[in-house]
């Protein structure tokens, strides 16, 4: 899977120590993924595994991501499990895509939502 050398390649050059460790941990799903792809029984028993490697933290909204992670976790299986080809290559960067800016989008309505401070109201 293109993708994932893509995320490889990136870290080395990457100058910010923040971005890279994203890309690592990034990185790490989806060689789990594709390690959970090759073994998995069928594609259900695949989707259940990869919705349960920390897209959010600890996986706490991860439910939130599903109509976008849904599609990546299709698109991976479809791609590890049969000749990926061109198509296949296409159809895990856009799904990535989608998947990486709802994260980003979860992540700043997080830092963004104003936390109450105790005894004030």
């Amino acid at each position: 899977m293109r993708l994932l050398a893509e995320l490889e390649g990136r870290i080395a050059g990457e100058e910010s120590p923040f971005r890279a460790q994203l890309l690592r941990e990034d990185a790490a799903r989806l060689r789990k993924l594709t390690q959970i792809a090759r073994t998995a029984s069928d594609a259900q028993a695949f989707a259940a595994a990869g919705r349960r490697l920390g897209w959010t933290q600890g996986d706490s909204r991860t439910a939130e991501l599903a109509p976008v992670l849904d599609p990546f976790l299709e698109a991976v299986y479809a791609c590890e499990r049969e000749a990926c080809g061109e198509e296949g290559e296409r159809r895990v960067r856009a799904a990535w895509i989608e998947l990486t800016r709802a994260r980003v989008e979860k992540l700043v309505g997080c830092l963004s939502t104003p936390v109450p401070r105790p005894g004030a109201g």
